[in-house]
């Protein structure tokens, strides 16, 4: 049978794809930007009929009808990183979210986020019935396929067609389908500051032509990824692909030529940007979209010469203990894929890997601001990457080596590159701890 008579018959509406949903049901919806929407709307109009049904995501950029509070008991979110909207609910006792690198992925959908139906936002289908598992799929979809009874593709004119291994879905391996146009979230980051920018050239300064990166997400990330306009032939592989290495592939700094794994491409697993970026993603021979799995793994990512990696922290203690989660029991975000980044980048050879934050945190209610190089974090605050695989940390202060450093070294090293307000106290706390 030809592929579109199967695309015909398989075609239903989304109320009518929602039917199969069942009370205690656990059902996966996608993550960040490449959410099933027009199928968990439809999902929320059952609600009167639905119990404890787990819904399996992670990363919202907007408020959700399935997490407001008339919802409780109705919907309930598993997670495995918080967005703004997912955090809320988190406090509200309407999600829960695991700590998890993301290279571990399918540990997470196996156990605590293991679900029974899939709803996946995918493009429209190519001349030979495949569809593309659009912006942000490509980072879990195939892992989620391989462990659900059953698939219901939401089929997005607006979702672009992106290449990768792996990364399609033949319309004959779907339980159902609904067509959609629906925009994407965006998520867009104001110009760096002054500040940032100054973090950022420390940063630039060491990394050399051809090196290959991985930036996150964040004001200072962004300014490092602006700032190498003057480098050549840079490639990369990261989780996220984001704005500012769009900017450099266009201006021709990106090429992926000197990359010794996947030369030629940009590897990611997922992206959260402009709709410049998402249009930036179709039929563009440039990207190539792979599994957290494989994306995120510490072994293939060493495999990438001159392999550079940006992280931001919330916090960092005198030892090189980074804290980039959470505060005291507050959860902010997620485990993500730092750590992953962390251990790969000085896998590779000529590979480094950076921790950049402000050396303060503005204060609220006109108190002064706090340091985040600090002397201890709060009780209960997560470590996210620990001091033995803590590489380079920069603030607008400095940039200090922490690798191969005596515990008196590391404490001064980060006591130098801490705002100058706060150094007498922290150097008053590491002598009563016995760091100095």
């Amino acid at each position: 049978m030809d592929w579109r008579d199967i695309y015909q018959k398989k075609l239903m509406t989304a109320d009518e794809a929602v039917k199969t949903a069942r009370s205690g049901d656990s059902i996966y919806f996608g993550l960040n930007v490449s959410i099933a929407t027009v199928l968990t709307d439809a999902l929320v109009r059952r609600a009167s009929e639905l119990r404890d049904v787990s819904l399996v995501g992670s990363l919202l950029l907007k408020p959700q009808p399935y997490l407001a509070e008339e919802m409780r008991g109705h919907f309930f979110l598993k997670t495995m990183f918080l967005g703004d909207f997912d955090r809320e609910a988190y406090r509200r006792g309407m999600a829960d979210v695991v700590s998890l690198h993301l290279s571990q992925y399918k540990t997470f959908i196996d156990h605590a986020g293991a679900a029974d139906i899939a709803f996946l936002d995918v493009s429209r289908p190519d001349s030979r019935g495949y569809m593309s598992y659009g912006i942000s799929g490509g980072a879990m979809y195939n892992g989620v396929r391989e462990r659900v009874g059953k698939v219901i593709l939401q089929a997005n004119d607006r979702a672009p067609y992106v290449y990768g291994d792996q990364n399609y879905i033949h319309v004959s391996e779907a339980d159902g389908i609904v067509e959609a146009s629906m925009e994407h979230d965006t998520l867009l980051l104001p110009p760096p500051s002054e500040r940032e920018k100054n973090i950022a050239a420390y940063v630039v300064e060491q990394i050399p032509d051809g090196a290959c990166l991985q930036i996150g997400i964040g004001g200072i990330s962004n300014a490092v990824g602006y700032s190498l306009d003057q480098k050549n032939d840079l490639g990369v592989h990261t989780e996220l692909m984001t704005e500012c290495l769009m900017y450099l592939a266009k201006k021709g700094v990106i090429t992926g030529k000197r990359k010794t794994l996947h030369p030629g491409k940009i590897v990611m697993a997922f992206c959260m940007g402009s709709k410049e970026l998402y249009e930036y993603l179709d039929h563009n021979p440039l990207i190539h979209a792979m599994g957290y799995d494989y994306v995120n793994d510490s072994y293939v990512i060493g495999k990438n010469d001159n392999m550079i990696s940006v992280n931001n922290a919330l916090m960092v203690d005198l030892t090189g203990q980074v804290h980039a989660e959470g505060v005291g029991f507050q959860q902010y975000s997620g485990t993500g894929g730092q750590l992953d980044f962390v251990k790969g980048a000085q896998l590779a050879r000529g590979g480094k890997s950076f921790i950049v934050l402000n050396s303060t945190l503005p204060g609220k209610n006109g108190r002064e601001a706090q340091s985040k190089i600090v002397a201890a974090a709060p009780p209960g605050t997560p470590v996210t990457t620990p001091r033995a695989d803590t590489q380079y940390v920069v603030t607008e202060y400095g940039c200090v080596n922490l690798k191969k450093l005596l515990f008196k070294d590391r404490a001064r090293a980060l006591i130098s590159i801490a705002h100058p307000d706060f150094r007498p106290g922290l150097t008053r706390e590491a002598k009563a701890a016995g760091l100095l």
